[in-house]
């Protein structure tokens, strides 16, 4: 095993229960993230009887909450930039409190859509700054699982929904116990969050050197001073250098600086993976699993039953992904994921194209979409949050992180909105096709675009990423 790139020696045992704690309370944020999210798909049968929907009223309902993600990722990033992560993040557990409360407690579906809302804002800080918080205090050699928990714990709340789904059915309107056990995580989270220490790099970047030793020594071990004490010199000397080249900016100031040559190949690769790894089809096959199943000739009841099985595997392959994302390295995981993911969908377009209603074909589209979700959970899933958090240098990163969150958001709003047109104009074979085709530009993109971070501090990353903007700006001319 190789030391930490920072100088420190290694750190495991004992010596990781601090960082894994805190790790732990600032996941929580994304097991809410995973279960507001999913929570509708079993609370809209209800909600839609009780207050008599037309599907353009459900449709609202359900999308309610992409645009509060939308606009909670595009806020998140300048607050925290300059009011530090954790009392952002302990804003977002009040949010998500405040969401939960109004929506068991609405009287209209207006009221609902506004608390779906509050949610999606909940949902946007969130998937900004918690892989941020935490990739920002662990240790380089472990970094990959420990931001790759925040995807884990998605998972689990997606399927904790499902199960609330399932054991409330029965229950008189069951949709606001629903959504209001969500609540219980939500004030955990704020109160663990109260107790958890501020990023050592945002406390270094602004000044409070002795508090961030204080953090850093905390989260590597009271018999690490040594260790800390160099991450920290590290620290610091990336702060110095970013004094020198001018101060922290202010917002408008932090948005322009992603259009600078000197962030521009983290902002490409960062963006970029964003919207193909969305553009992929990854939240169409999670959101209409059980029409794209009937629509290859199974049952209701069997869509219903292959969808399950969709979910479990989704659970179960992602800690594969967060043991390897640290083996094997970001790039190469991803590139590797994306060409199955390829091989998968088109397969599933091929099978579709030859089986049309044929039930003997359908279990070959089930295990088709079983590939492809296994290759999402342990590559790409994995990754989507752990590449940008890195990538970025620590003087913009919220709002860097803002502006990749939100692309995230809108074509995910995009794709799920475009994705029944596109079933209906091109069929499920054509449809699937284009999406593979995304997925082979995935592939491309990670070995082309996505520089390798794996094992290195985040102040490594930033510094050879500069050179490698100086030689595309001597490109360019």
């Amino acid at each position: 095993m190789t030391s930490s790139s920072s100088g420190a020696p290694p750190i495991g045992g004992a010596a990781l229960r601090p960082v894994i704690g805190v790790t732990l309370v600032a996941a929580l944020g994304g097991l809410l993230f995973g279960y507001d999210t999913g929570v509708i798909s079993g609370a809209l049968l209800t909600i839609e009887s009780d207050f008599r929907l037309s599907a353009f009223g459900s449709g609202v309902v359900v999308s309610s909450i992409l645009v509060g993600a939308m606009a909670g990722a595009a806020v998140a990033g300048n607050l925290a930039d300059r009011y530090g992560r954790r009392p952002v993040l302990v804003v977002a557990a009040g949010v998500f409190t405040l969401g939960a409360a109004l929506a068991a407690l609405a009287p209209s579906a207006a009221v609902l859509t506004a608390a779906r809302v509050v949610l999606g804002l909940g949902i946007g800080i969130a998937s900004n700054l918690v892989p941020v918080f935490i990739a920002e205090l662990a240790p380089p050699r472990y970094r990959g699982r420990l931001v790759g928990l925040n995807q884990l714990m998605i998972t689990l709340g997606i399927v904790l929904a499902y199960v609330a789904n399932y054991s409330l059915e029965n229950v008189t309107h069951s949709w606001r116990w629903m959504f209001g056990l969500a609540a219980v995580p939500a004030v955990l989270f704020g109160a663990g969050m109260l107790l958890q220490p501020e990023s050592p790099r945002w406390l270094a970047l602004n000044g409070r050197t002795e508090r961030a030793r204080a953090v850093l020594i905390r989260l590597r071990g009271h018999q690490d001073v040594t260790g800390a004490d160099a991450e920290l010199a590290e620290m610091t000397g990336n702060a110095t250098g970013n004094a020198q080249a001018g101060p922290v900016p202010a917002a408008r100031g932090r948005w322009r600086a992603l259009t600078a040559r000197s962030v521009r190949p983290a902002v490409v690769a960062g963006i970029g993976l964003q919207i193909l790894g969305q553009a992929s089809g990854v939240n169409t096959v999670i959101y209409y699993a059980p029409k794209i199943f009937e629509s290859s000739g199974l049952g209701s009841s069997s869509s219903i039953l292959a969808t399950v099985g969709v979910g479990i595997v989704n659970l179960v392959m992602t800690p594969v992904g967060m043991a390897a994302v640290d083996r094997f390295g970001r790039t190469r995981l991803l590139a590797c994921g994306a060409t199955v993911m390829t091989v998968a969908l088109a397969g599933l377009a091929a099978t579709l194209a030859a089986g049309g209603q044929n039930s003997s074909f359908a279990w070959l589209s089930v295990l088709c979409v079983v590939v492809y979700i296994a290759a999402v959970a342990t590559t790409l899933n994995v990754v989507v949050f752990i590449i940008p958090s890195e990538l970025y240098p620590q003087r913009i990163r919220g709002t860097a992180m803002s502006a990749t969150m939100f692309s995230n958001w809108t074509m995910n709003f995009v794709v799920s909105l475009t994705f029944l047109s596109l079933l209906e104009a091109l069929g499920g074979a054509g449809t699937f096709t284009l999406y593979a085709v995304v997925c082979a530009l995935l592939a491309v993109f990670a070995v082309r675009r996505i520089p390798e971070t794996r094992g290195k501090s985040l102040e490594q990353i930033e510094a050879e990423l500069a050179p490698r903007a100086r030689t595309a700006t001597a490109a360019e001319r």
